[in-house]
């Protein structure tokens, strides 16, 4: 990790926590108040580096009307990436965009999901394979500008943390085979109600796991990339719906 990005992922993370001791004050005096993620947002300014990914950073969330944390990382990830687009969808807006768009067999695998966060696991493969670009979860954030971490000629890059691959950040160009390949994947896990260990292997990091399995992959280390929970937490992610985390769904209520 370079100096530069160590600094950056520091600084981050020290601002983050003064951010949500400052969060938990105003949302006290304020408890009503949000703010409004928009659904697209052009880039912000051009850059001269030229990657294969399109540049667009995908987010979703079950509303965009959020706290201040989560609006301040939102804002961070604009700020940090500035030649990326923005795009956001919620429920939804990932209901209609898988159904105008996928084949049917991915449809009906979504519309047996009733969590929001395994709907948002078979959406981000499907809308990065689709139409590529960044996907974060709506409570991380990249420590770097994503043009100059990812290489010129990358087609995809993938996250790792201390003990696999994860999901809450992917960079990719469309049709990536191993995208195609977790799609499937779900959808199959869908079909034979594979839910015995919950959300984490139906839809979530090792169905991603699975597909790359001993492959040599390109990917990068998350603290020199992507980190989650620096500005939010649960509290104020999902702050108009307590208990709202996919850790608090029971496995048999996942699939209808």
């Amino acid at each position: 990790m370079s100096l530069l990005i160590l600094a950056s992922n520091r600084l981050l993370k020290i601002s983050g926590v003064l951010i949500k001791a400052f969060s938990y004050i105003f949302h006290f005096i304020f408890p009503n108040k949000r703010f409004t993620i928009p659904h697209a947002s052009p880039a912000l300014r051009k850059k001269d580096k030229d990657i294969k990914v399109p540049k667009i950073i995908w987010q979703t969330n079950y509303t965009n009307k959020v706290s201040l944390p989560v609006y301040i990382n939102y804002l961070v990830n604009r700020w940090i990436s500035p030649d990326f687009e923005y795009r956001y969808m919620g429920h939804e807006d990932r209901e209609e965009f898988i159904k105008e768009n996928a084949p049917q067999e991915i449809i009906d695998a979504f519309d047996k999901l009733t969590d929001g966060a395994a709907q948002a696991d078979l959406w981000r493969l499907f809308v990065l394979n689709y139409y590529g670009g960044v996907y974060m979860d709506i409570d991380a954030h990249s420590v770097w500008s994503i043009s100059d971490m990812l290489n010129a000629d990358d087609n995809y890059c993938f996250l790792l943390n201390k003990e696999h691959f994860t999901n809450y950040f992917i960079a990719s160009t469309p049709n990536n085979l191993y995208l195609q390949k977790a799609i499937d994947l779900i959808v199959e896990n869908i079909k034979q109600r594979n839910i015995e260990d919950g959300v984490y292997s139906l839809t979530g990091p090792i169905v991603l796991n699975r597909v790359i399995g001993d492959n040599q992959v390109t990917h990068r280390y998350y603290k020199e990339t992507c980190i989650q929970g620096s500005f939010t937490n649960e509290y104020f992610q999902y702050i108009d719906k307590p208990r709202g985390k996919w850790t608090h769904v029971k496995n048999e209520d996942l699939l209808k």
